[in-house]
């Protein structure tokens, strides 16, 4: 794209502005703003208004596969899924676009080091869980790892330093998640500095449409894969491509399986599995009303009992429905920093703008069935998002070493 093009388009949706410095810049930088506007879909804007304000629909219970069923049945679910790995039906997806900030670290998420007593990453954590049944199987699994534009040659540098902690290199496909202009109230763009303007991850149902502009989605044709598990990077006891939820799964006949965990409380801040108008959906701890929170099924537990881990295996043949670009749109305002006519640097203090996300709960609701399959939390469920107190470094450690892990 030259700067004559990159002007039209930038007038064409209103946003002139972005090539306000573009003269002064050095032709790599220049080349760099170009190559960003290229690559932007603007068509974002136009629905500033749309998804943040929607209705949600009438929610229900929806029954999960309770670990009693799953250790009864646990033969049968385990060689159904082990037989699926083995004949190369079931693929990985790492959702590694993060970055450590929370953490106070300015490196991916994944490169933080746990360890205690030695180094052990987040990165390393995710890669010796998935080892386990790459063992178990003796099946090298199809593992992608959806990085960002701010982390991306960061994340490749260091697992190929550490060697992907023991990962076969050719069973490895790394690919940058799409991002999404970033505004303020009036749909004006934000800058973040001279040559860059401000962008975010589209979401954690960004993965698909990413993979599929990446190409990546002739890898799950040609090598037959029929289940993909995506999971999060920062839960480091998650048991990712198990063969027995893959099993259950499959012998479900559902469209998409969901590791659940019971709550820790009724007002445990997790999304929740259920129904939402018959179609299965994840209803957030902000929506759940008093009446929810104590509605009981009919052996008496909760109903809405089952909060979601972002572990979530996929039907591949079912992903072209979930594609589209009619995917809502979740409009969210957040904290942008930015430059102001100055050139200076802005960190705001409050929310100053809209950030534009797709959401896995929508994926879900557009899909016609979904087992929520329950896993043990003490022995799954060890997410790392604050540096201490709840789901921090400090909490994840303890039930690491709880499941004798070494730090």
């Amino acid at each position: 794209m030259n700067y004559s093009e990159a002007k039209e388009k930038m007038t064409a949706v209103g946003q002139e502005h972005i090539l306000k410095y573009y003269e002064e810049l050095p032709q790599t930088q220049k080349e760099n703003l170009l190559k960003q506007i290229e690559e932007t879909d603007f068509s974002v804007l136009k629905r500033i208004d749309c998804g943040a304000g929607e209705e949600r629909g009438k929610f229900a219970p929806l029954a999960a596969m309770k670990v009693s069923e799953i250790e009864a049945r646990k033969e049968e679910l385990y060689n159904t899924g082990a037989e699926a790995i083995k004949a190369g039906k079931t693929a990985a997806l790492l959702l590694a676009g993060g970055m450590g900030t929370r953490l106070g670290s300015d490196s991916p998420k994944g490169m933080y080091d746990i360890g205690i007593t030695k180094p052990l990453y987040i990165f390393e954590r995710i890669i010796s869980n998935l080892l386990d049944v790459v063992k178990e199987t003796d099946t090298w699994i199809r593992l992608f790892v959806m990085t960002s534009e701010k982390n991306h040659d960061a994340t490749v540098k260091f697992l190929k330093e550490k060697n992907y902690f023991g990962y076969k290199e050719d069973r490895i496909v790394f690919f940058k998640q799409d991002m999404a202009p970033a505004c303020d109230f009036d749909g004006k763009l934000y800058m973040e500095a001279k040559d860059r303007i401000s962008t975010s991850p589209n979401g954690n149902a960004g993965w698909y449409s990413s993979m599929v502009r990446a190409g990546l989605d002739k890898i799950l044709t040609d090598e037959g894969i029929e289940w993909i598990d995506i999971f999060a990077v920062d839960n480091v006891l998650q048991r990712i491509c198990d063969p027995c939820f893959v099993g259950a799964t499959i012998l479900s006949d559902v469209s998409v399986g969901a590791k659940v965990v019971r709550k820790a409380a009724p007002d445990e801040k997790v999304g929740v599995m259920c129904l939402e108008d018959g179609r299965p959906s994840i209803v957030e701890y902000y929506e759940l009303s008093e009446e929810m929170m104590n509605a009981k099924d009919e052996t008496g537990e909760p109903a809405y009992n089952y909060g979601v881990i972002l572990n979530y295996l996929f039907r591949t043949s079912e992903l072209s429905k979930v594609a589209d670009d009619n995917m809502p749109l979740h409009v969210v305002k957040k904290k942008i920093p930015y430059i102001d006519d100055n050139g200076t640097v802005i960190k705001p203090s409050e929310p100053n703008g809209y950030k534009f996300e797709q959401l896995v709960l929508d994926m879900i609701h557009r899909l016609s069935s979904c087992l929520p399959y329950e896993v043990i939390r003490d022995k799954e469920f060890a997410p790392i998002k604050n540096l201490t107190g709840v789901d921090s470094v400090e909490t994840a450690r303890e039930l690491l070493k709880k499941n004798n892990i070494e730090l």
